[in-house]
Parts: structure tokens; sequence; C-alpha cells
């Protein structure tokens, strides 16, 4: 089974840009991919291949712009896509994405991949934000704008009967026990705990919803 993960730098984590090492964990990235295939590929290293297509500071119009490349090339299984908190971050450069745009673009995204991948399985996985460095100033505005975007993000999934991963609600009970700088520093980008968090959510779904 070919996994694929798309997304933003929340996916791409600091991975190894060179295509030649499939097998070396370090193309995976730091997140919670490389935390998804080591379960995987503990359970069975002859059954899964994972490839991270992540990219930093992708918007939903980035994806698009290499689904073709990034996604449908490599005739995955399964996609995986978390996308959604560029959109809203790059509000404040001018280089954001409206909220009806975005809703767009990834209904376009999930249409043109189930036209050339029609047997794949696509994961949606929920935009989150926390209290953060990067955050709390603009917590006037940008946790509203994730938690609307968010809810596009599902009904995207929902119109499509394809899988959703919620995650907001999943940090929001983590954090009402331990600090949320234990799960993102910036408010962004996941710690180690919080990419264990996704990685997590996510087999839970895989395993309920693809493998079952």
């Amino acid at each position: 089974m070919k996994i694929l993960f798309f997304g933003d730098s929340i996916t791409d984590a600091f991975r190894n840009r060179d295509h030649q090492v499939y097998h070396y964990y370090a193309k995976l990235g730091s997140g919670y991919v490389n935390q998804v295939a080591s379960e995987l590929l503990f359970e069975d290293p002859t059954k899964y291949e994972v490839f991270n297509l992540g990219i930093s500071g992708n918007r939903s119009v980035d994806l698009y712009a290499r689904v073709s490349r990034d996604v449908w090339a490599y005739e995955p299984d399964v996609v995986s896509i978390l996308v959604g908190v560029n959109d809203v971050w790059h509000k404040q450069s001018g280089n954001g994405i409206e909220i009806e745009r975005y809703r767009q673009i990834y209904k376009m995204l999930i249409e043109d991949t189930i036209k050339n991948l029609p047997n794949a399985k696509i994961m949606i996985l929920e935009p989150f934000i926390l209290e953060g460095t990067e955050t709390i100033t603009k917590k006037d505005w940008i946790f509203e704008d994730v938690y609307k975007y968010a809810s596009v993000a599902k009904e995207v999934a929902n119109e499509f009967n394809l899988t959703f991963v919620p995650l907001q609600s999943v940090f929001n009970e983590k954090i009402k026990k331990y600090d949320a700088k234990y799960y993102s520093v910036d408010g962004v980008h996941p710690t180690l705990s919080g990419a264990t968090v996704i990685a997590k959510e996510w087999i839970k779904a895989f395993k309920k919803d693809i493998e079952k």
C-alpha cells in the first residue's frame, strides 16, 4: 500500500529532499508523517510505502498547482491532505487565500484527484491552531479564521464522503491538562508531543476507515 502525505510545513517537517533515499528516515521529516510511518512499518515493513510531499509555506493554491507532479504521478493508494493554516496566516502579508476561494480550490483538488486516482482513498486532516509565541498577538482574528477554514475542510470531506481527521478538538482537550507550549511553541508547528497527537489521530482514522 502506497501512502502519500501532502501539505505544508506541518507535514514537511524538514524532510530530506533526496528522492533516492526512500527508506532513509530523514526523507519523511521529523513530524507526524515519520511517526505514522514508524508505526505502520513496525507492523509490516513490506506492506507499506510512505511518501512525504509536504512543502513549507504551502497554501491550498500551491497544493493544487503541484498535485499532478507530487501526487498523481506517484499513483498512491492513500492520499492524506493537511492544508489551511497558511491560507489564513499569509493574509497578514497580503498573500492569503479568502475562504470561498479556499473552498473552491479544495473541492477542485479533490475532484481532480478522484478523476485521476479513482481507486485512491483520500483523508483530510483538520487545520488547527494553538496559543503560542506567534499566534497570541493575532488572537483577535487568527483563531476565528482558522476555525472557519477547518469547518470548510470538514465540509469538503463530507461532500465527497472522505475520511476526516479531527485535530482541533483533540488539542483543545490536551491543553486542558497541559500548557499549549508542550504541543506547539509558536502555535502552528507541532512539537514532538504535538506531532504524536496528529499521528495517533491519523492512525486511528486510517485503521477505522481505510483498513477496515
